[in-house]
């Protein structure tokens, strides 16, 4: 497979160093295997000689011009967590060519490939539209308001539909490069991810942070500080929204359109996330955890780690 990595000023260190040396990794590997895949052959384009990283490296790379033979065309994140100032180089002039050379890629039906921040690039060139995608999880918000075509699931870690691969936040370009090579040879992504020790992440659930994601709205937020007063007991819908002055359609609608899940939803993985610090910061028992953050029982709260984090309560005390 030809592939090629498209960089430009601002790209994310880690990321693109990531993609390659993963892909440079199961062409070093391929010979381990009985029947190996054919090689990746992987080249860095960009619209200029060199490009400057986010962290300020110089990066040397071919010229851009057309991707035609290109069969993969793989976009590395941008460095940038500050979501309007995200939003301003994702859409401004300054990446006005990747967005064109992206487009023009998969006008082709040429298959495209983004992790991060990245993703954004690709929503802003309309390649995303219709289609499921992923992104970083505490971006979610931002990207579900800006770009609503796009069919978000930001709890997965990769998802691949018709020929375009998006993955989470960061280090999921780890996981979109392995993803990659799993299209070619499952034993070899499987060989690769033992050699590199990179654990099987299909989720970006357990890292989610739900503060950070109530920070996008002045109702999400007030909504979240009152169900942290409230963890240890029931509460219903009603009693939050006459809390916080507003009917319960618009507590429910808001919440909907700003995290794409339920309040009661939103208030367990609160509790989740309580529980889990205290398994792993405490002796209490699993009893009084579970008193502490709303249930009567122990295996009801059990059974949501489980289902939310995908550990045991034991698992989750030894981390």
């Amino acid at each position: 497979m030809d592939v090629s990595v498209l960089v430009y000023d601002g790209v994310f260190d880690s990321g693109l160093c990531a993609a390659l040396d993963v892909l440079e990794a199961a062409n070093a590997m391929r010979g381990e295997l009985p029947q190996p895949p054919p090689a990746w052959n992987v080249r860095t384009i960009a619209f200029a000689p060199q490009v400057r990283t986010g962290a300020g490296h110089l990066v040397t790379a071919e010229p851009a011009g057309s991707t035609n033979g290109t069969e993969l065309l793989l976009v590395p994140a941008l460095a940038e967590r500050r979501p309007e100032a995200l939003l301003e180089r994702v859409g401004g002039a300054g990446l006005a060519d990747v967005r064109e050379l992206v487009a023009e890629h998969r006008g082709r039906d040429a298959p495209v490939a983004s992790a991060c921040t990245g993703t954004f690039l690709l929503a802003e060139s309309g390649v995303l539209d219709g289609r499921r995608a992923t992104t970083t999880w505490w971006l979610a918000p931002v990207f579900r308001r800006r770009y609503p075509k796009v069919v978000l699931d930001e709890s997965s870690m990769v998802t691949a539909t018709q020929g375009v691969t998006t993955a989470g936040a960061a280090f999921g370009h780890v996981d979109l490069a392995l993803a990659v090579v799993r299209m070619a040879s499952p034993a070899l992504a499987d060989l690769v991810a033992r050699y590199l020790v990179v654990d099987e992440r299909p989720s970006q659930s357990a890292y989610t942070i739900p503060s950070a994601l109530a920070q996008s709205d002045p109702l999400i937020a007030a909504f979240e500080h009152w169900a942290r007063r409230h963890l240890d007991a029931p509460n219903s819908l009603a009693e939050a929204a006459r809390a916080l002055g507003v009917s319960e359609r618009t507590l429910q609608r808001t919440v909907r359109r700003v995290l794409d899940t339920t309040p009661v939803r939103f208030v367990q993985d609160l509790r989740v996330e309580q529980a889990t610090h205290l398994l792993r910061t405490t002796d209490l028992s699993l009893e009084t955890i579970a008193r502490k953050v709303g249930y009567e029982h122990a295996a009801t709260l059990r059974a949501l780690l489980r289902a939310r984090t995908g550990a045991t309560t034991a698992g989750l005390r030894t981390r």
